[in-house]
């Protein structure tokens, strides 16, 4: 089995935040989130690295993340375009909005030759949870899924609300389901979410299981993915055709359902940080810097 490898998801916009928040600096050396988090994937095992982006990324991602990453991982670019579509289907005209998180992923089909894991750019995950995934990759076999489970609490901003997918777990620790729930605010010393724009509020318990989008998959489930891949666009192409997604969540739902996949979640522990609103960046940054003062991450990651 060749080794596993990691999946960056890098070419969505920040539209809350506004820019590319991907490359911010949060660090002392220039370092932004991502390089923090395929640092810890890299610490955990991971010796490959492949970045989705969009084209028009290519020349200042290199130089601002790829490169000096590159001193210690085997680093691949690809592109998330538009037009990757299978054989018969064609982006309707007008569609400017990438096609989603799965579409993001299978952009990575041609550069993964084994089982992978797929994180966002724009979020610190930590140690724990890159560790326990790529230990478990190491030995799953097919349609045995992974994915990392937060607890809510450690996932916040106090700057306004959060999208996290609340999960459901059996008794043995495999996921049941997810729900995305898109507006998670801190409210005292608990937490709520709303599905009204605020309208009505329901509490969430801090120590609830989330989906940070950090997942773990063999290599047959590009295949899988692909293959369905026809089946959503000729309803989005129907009902939604500028604004539907092809969401990783969905399709991981559709196998599940089908018995066709188990998914383990493994808990972490870990505190997440990213910069959702602007206003993150300052305490996101005093964050990496204590850490690097505490020896979780040395002062020049990629020396």
């Amino acid at each position: 089995m060749n080794k596993p490898a990691l999946v960056v998801m890098a070419a969505g916009m920040g539209s809350r935040y506004g820019g590319l928040k991907q490359l911010d600096s949060v660090g002392a050396h220039g370092q932004v989130i991502l390089d923090y988090s395929v640092y810890d994937a890299y610490r955990a095992g991971f010796g490959s690295v492949i970045f989705v982006i969009k084209p028009e990324m290519d020349g200042v991602f290199r130089e601002k993340v790829g490169g000096r990453i590159s001193r210690k991982m085997d680093v691949k670019y690809v592109y998330q375009s538009l037009d990757d579509l299978p054989a018969g289907f064609k982006a309707p005209e007008g569609r400017v909005k990438p096609w989603g998180t799965c579409h993001a992923v299978l952009a990575a089909r041609a550069a993964v030759d084994g089982p992978f894991a797929v994180i966002n750019a724009d979020d610190r995950y930590g140690p724990e949870g890159f560790k326990a995934v790529y230990d478990y990759l190491v030995s799953a076999g097919r349609g045995e899924f992974c994915m990392a489970g937060y607890l809510l609490g450690n996932t916040l901003t106090e700057n306004g609300s959060v999208a996290r997918g609340v999960c459901e777990t059996d008794s043995s620790g495999n996921l049941v389901s997810v729900t995305e729930r898109t507006c998670i605010e801190k409210a005292g010393s608990g937490a709520r979410w709303s599905s009204d724009n605020g309208a009505s509020w329901h509490s969430i318990a801090l120590d609830t299981t989330v989906s940070m989008n950090l997942w773990g998959f063999p290599r047959e489930f590009m295949d899988e993915a692909w293959e369905r891949f026809p089946a959503f666009l000729e309803r989005a192409l129907r009902e939604n055709p500028l604004k539907a997604e092809y969401f990783l969540p969905s399709v991981v739902t559709e196998l599940l359902d089908e018995g066709r996949a188990t998914v383990r979640v493994l808990k972490s522990r870990d505190r997440w940080y990213g910069v959702t609103y602007k206003e993150d960046k300052e305490s996101v940054t005093a964050a990496f810097a204590r850490l690097t003062a505490e020896g979780v991450y040395p002062e020049e990651l990629w020396a």
